[in-house]
């Protein structure tokens, strides 16, 4: 599995949502630590709670089916 290499394009779009709903905290820095948060937290979903991880696959299948009909 590639590990995922943080990028400009997600930098730019965790800055946006945090100038919108946290504009105190929109800092390259938290943005950084949230992006490094959020991956961990996957990481660790893998091994500690794969059915979760599991439900939001599915989840994501099945609005994926409703955008294409």
């Amino acid at each position: 599995m590639k590990k995922y290499q943080m990028n400009e394009k997600d930098i730019e779009g965790v800055i946006n949502y945090l100038k919108i709903f946290d504009p105190e905290n929109a800092t390259p820095e938290m943005t950084i630590e949230l992006l490094e948060y959020m991956q961990a937290t996957y990481h660790n979903m893998t091994h500690d709670d794969p059915e979760q991880l599991k439900k939001m696959y599915e989840d994501l299948q099945k609005q994926k089916k409703l955008k294409v009909n």
